[in-house]
């Protein structure tokens, strides 16, 4: 590799993007967001056709993206994409926002159900962080965010082992956010609090979609216009939490 080479690469500012699904999802706004802001975007999810979509889409865009399909509980996989990473650029954002969205009542919720909700938004939300700070560090500065929801801050049924998880996820990020905010590291928590216009959404619950009418669900690209605005703040007034709700939800 040149000197020219390496020094291109070193200058290069990536974000990571860990929960990354289909098109018309928050995973994929968030890269296209970001892409947009001139970083080369990672991406991270189980479906290599998915996000290999989503990189031509970039790519078509006129920005930099990259597939790295990878499996957030696993602690090795997402060590691997790391080092992928800092060999790309210099590592500036890092985005977590998979989740398992368990749905049962609880008496029809089996232990493992439960477990596998924490697995994937909790555990997988400390492992990722545990893979994107050193890189962060290194740099001296950066953002780590984590997607949360209305189940961040209360449950309900049938929501009981995706409640649990998100909470354990927000308790997470305010633990980090306290260990390394003076580390010049931000850290900040968004509670999505609405239905998300995405196809997960239309796809598994049409009538819900019909019955929330015009402004009555999050636009995607609203809420990652959120986060690049959370990634784009100066630390003297940095927000940990932010909470974002469409027009027509209550609160």
């Amino acid at each position: 590799m040149t000197d020219a080479v390496q020094q291109k690469e070193a200058n290069t500012r990536v974000a990571w993007i860990a929960g990354v699904g289909a098109s018309a999802g928050l995973g994929a706004a968030l890269a296209r967001r970001f892409a947009r802001g001139g970083l080369s975007v990672a991406v991270t999810g189980r479906s290599r056709e998915r996000l290999d979509a989503i990189v031509a889409e970039i790519e078509r865009a006129g920005g930099q993206a990259l597939a790295l399909p990878g499996d957030v509980t696993i602690e090795s996989e997402l060590a691997a994409i790391a080092r992928q990473l800092v060999e790309r650029g210099t590592l500036e954002v890092a985005i977590f926002n998979a989740a398992g969205a368990t749905r049962a009542p609880t008496l029809d919720l089996s232990a493992g159900q439960f477990e596998a909700a924490w697995r994937v938004t909790t555990l997988g939300g400390f492992l990722f962080a545990r893979a994107a700070l050193p890189p962060l560090l290194a740099t001296g500065r950066g953002s780590l965010l984590f997607t949360g929801a209305t189940a961040s801050l209360r449950g309900r049924p049938p929501f009981a082992a995706f409640a649990a998880a998100k909470a354990g996820l927000r308790s997470l990020a305010q633990s980090l956010a306290r260990e390394f905010g003076p580390r010049n590291i931000h850290v900040a928590h968004v509670i999505v609090d609405g239905g998300i216009d995405g196809e997960r959404l239309r796809t598994s619950a049409p009538q819900r979609v019909a019955e929330r009418g015009p402004d009555g669900l999050l636009d995607p690209d609203d809420i990652a216009d959120a986060y690049w605005y959370l990634h784009q703040q100066g630390r003297s007034a940095w927000s940990h939490e932010i909470d974002l709700r469409p027009f027509n939800e209550s609160f």
